[in-house]
């Protein structure tokens, strides 16, 4: 899929174009250079890119220039700068002109396959997120929020509602009913809107790396360090920051999110200046916070901070009028990613979905039309083809079925990818850590047994 993401490199010097073009191929990107801003501009006439990588010093035209003028024939391009050492308030002032990032020369490889690969993503999450927005226009839904049953057009009104302020929001919820799809959709109908959804879950992360995720890092803050980092709270100045597990937040992680949401000040780790953004905070949990406070694992002031509005996402047993919508709108999109020919569901496989209770809830529903048109050999999906019904062939439970799909569907997944976590984890839509711990249930390993 990589291939289909195009960059263009725009730097004098020809050691640069050649190594930066080489390193990004190598990585499976389609990569043309230019020699000037003038060049690139001649390019940019005929051909379009997904990112521009742009010196800020060169002969002629420089980039900050040619930074503007991309900006006023594109304003959304994603350029991000290059820089020597000393040109650093040049980067500065680009990225007030409209630059995505910048980096600095030498470069570090590392660090610059990682930013690549963020934009990458970004680029990827942007177009999935157009395509589900034509998708659920077709079904008459609510933004990215799909359901047409009592209990969710209260939660749309109410939706509306929040999106019109700043408040913080709290989102609680069983695992699986969207409550990042309900943040995400909050952020794209507020004011807020054209800065960034920046969502991050606490649970998959320990507790010093969540303090740097979310404060980031000046160079030389502890062993690795080796350039400064910005965090998530600075990534998302100006849009939303979403706190997913935020039970999960250690104690001194929570003294530190209190301390943010009552000043909107923070201080990188290993720094000394106090930075102030503007960002707004929603926060998410599948358990219940106030049992958690009464405990004593979650702070009740920071639980009075989140909890401003409470939003409760209903679970999909309290809305089944909406399974079959939710299950022809999956359907739709899962066969044209699989390249299936199958369109339809029958009324029994239907009827089978709807008496279900999902536990799992919308991602349970998702996963389970998949592995419908995965393993379907008819026109349409039967019940037979549907995990839920399994019992019928293992003699077993529901639950004992539906396990026994998952360790295969997992087991297949991560084969795919070569036991590459991060690829499988992101392709599953869980984090890192549930994914061990679905390796860990299951007893799975590899083909070489070395995990």
């Amino acid at each position: 899929m990589r291939k289909k993401f195009r960059i263009l490199v725009v730097d004098d010097e020809f050691s640069i174009r050649v190594s930066l073009g080489d390193l990004l191929r190598h990585d499976g990107y389609q990569v043309e250079v230019a020699e000037s801003a003038e060049a690139a501009l001649e390019t940019l006439k005929t051909q379009s890119f997904d990112l521009m990588m742009v010196d800020i010093k060169m002969p002629g035209m420089d980039g900050l220039e040619m930074l503007k003028q991309v900006k006023e024939n594109e304003p959304n391009a994603t350029v991000v700068m290059m820089t020597a050492y000393g040109s650093i308030d040049s980067a500065v002032e680009a990225m007030k002109l409209g630059a995505t990032d910048y980096v600095v020369k030498p470069f570090d490889p590392v660090r610059m396959e990682a930013l690549i690969n963020q934009v990458y993503e970004n680029d990827l999450m942007q177009r999935e997120r157009q395509v589900l927005r034509r998708q659920v226009r077709v079904c008459g839904c609510y933004g990215p929020m799909i359901g047409q049953s009592p209990p969710m057009m209260k939660l749309f009104e109410l939706v509306e509602d929040v999106a019109a302020t700043d408040s913080v929001v709290l989102i609680l919820g069983e695992s699986g009913t969207g409550k990042e799809v309900l943040a995400r959709t909050i952020h794209e109908k507020s004011a807020r809107a054209n800065g960034l959804f920046v969502g991050v879950n606490l649970g998959a992360f320990t507790e010093s790396i969540q303090e740097s995720e979310l404060f980031g890092y000046e160079k030389g803050a502890f062993t690795g360090a080796n350039t400064a980092k910005k965090g998530l709270f600075e990534v998302a100045s100006g849009g939303t920051l979403f706190l997913d597990e935020v039970g999960s937040a250690s104690q001194k992680m929570q003294i530190d999110l209190l301390r943010v949401l009552q000043e909107r000040k923070f201080r990188r780790v290993g720094g000394l200046i106090e930075q102030e953004m503007d960002f707004r905070v929603m926060a998410a949990s599948n358990r219940d916070l106030e049992e958690s406070v009464k405990d004593g694992s979650f702070r009740q002031d920071l639980y009075y901070r989140l909890n401003v509005v409470q939003i409760h996402i209903p679970t999909l047993r309290e809305r089944r009028e909406d399974i079959p919508v939710l299950a022809k709108h999956f359907l739709e999109v899962m066969r044209v990613r699989l390249g299936k020919k199958i369109s339809t569901i029958s009324p029994e496989a239907m009827e089978c979905l709807v008496n279900y209770d999902w536990p799992g809830n919308v991602r349970e529903l998702e996963n389970a039309i998949e592995r419908a048109l995965v393993v379907g050999k008819s026109k349409w999906i039967v019940p037979e083809d549907l995990p839920i019904v399994m019992k019928q062939s293992f003699g077993g439970s529901a639950d004992e079925s539906l396990d026994a799909w998952e360790r295969d569907y997992i087991s297949r997944k991560l084969e795919q990818y070569e036991w590459n976590i991060s690829r499988t984890a992101e392709t599953l839509k869980i984090d890192r850590g549930t994914l061990y711990a679905k390796i860990k249930k299951y007893g799975l390993t590899s083909g070489d047994g070395s995990k």
